[in-house]
């Protein structure tokens, strides 16, 4: 009970305590909305278990293989994997890891779309997952025209007169090679690595969503966790 009380009293004076730098005040916000227990929690409600809830993580597992298998191709070039075989294993790792993630992300899509996985103050996190899907796309596109190929040639110039079509071809040029190797491995990655990173922090800031039907015990828990907050 001591111990209880000692760790409230730090807990408010930390609340209250003024701040005269930018540096102490976003220290208070971010220990406030994300404190450690759940940044890292040691536990989760039993509704966890299901198997809807593991294909969030398969989706981040695929995109780590992703952007591990991407580095080794974009250092060797966009032509490596023609002419060496590990190449070539590598380049199919790429692309089987980009399956899987699609994969992953729309099956778990589609079970938060289900789940109406933006109650309780979630519309956020359904919205950051929705988007991380979209520039997930527009990265895959661009690595379709990377292949130095036939077929990414065809693809190439059949986008270009739809790009052009809608006015921005000038700046989004997929017949250029180097503008696309920029994008498709400098821009598009930043932006679904930060997008899923800010998803998954989101996803500890508000708790896992639990199923509409959950268990009377579990849902009383989180609904209680939810109005705490």
């Amino acid at each position: 009970m001591k111990s209880e009380v000692t760790e409230h009293r730090v807990e408010t004076e930390a609340d209250i305590e003024p701040f005269s730098t930018w540096t102490g005040r976003a220290r208070r916000w971010m220990l406030k909305k994300l404190p450690p227990d759940k940044l890292l929690p040691e536990s989760q409600p039993s509704y966890v278990a299901s198997w809807i809830y593991v294909f969030g993580m398969g989706a981040i597992a695929s995109l780590a293989v992703v952007i591990a298998s991407g580095l080794v191709l974009s250092l060797n070039g966009p032509s490596w994997w023609h002419v060496s075989g590990l190449g070539h294993f590598v380049n199919s790792t790429h692309l089987w890891s980009v399956e899987f993630f699609f994969l992953f992300m729309v099956v778990h899509l589609w079970g938060k779309f289900w789940m109406a996985a933006w109650r309780g103050g979630r519309v956020l996190t359904w919205i950051t997952g929705v988007l991380s899907f979209a520039v997930g796309i527009a990265a895959a596109f661009t690595g379709y025209l990377l292949q130095t190929n036939f077929e990414s040639q065809w693809i190439s110039f059949e986008a270009k007169d739809a790009l052009n079509a809608a006015g921005i071809g000038a700046w989004f040029n997929v017949a250029n090679l180097g503008q696309m190797f920029t994008w498709h491995i400098v821009l598009l990655p930043l932006g679904v690595g930060a997008i899923v990173a800010f998803h998954v922090i989101l996803v500890r800031m508000h708790g896992v969503v639990p199923p509409i039907d959950a268990a009377e015990s579990d849902a009383q828990l989180a609904h209680a966790k939810e109005a705490s907050e």
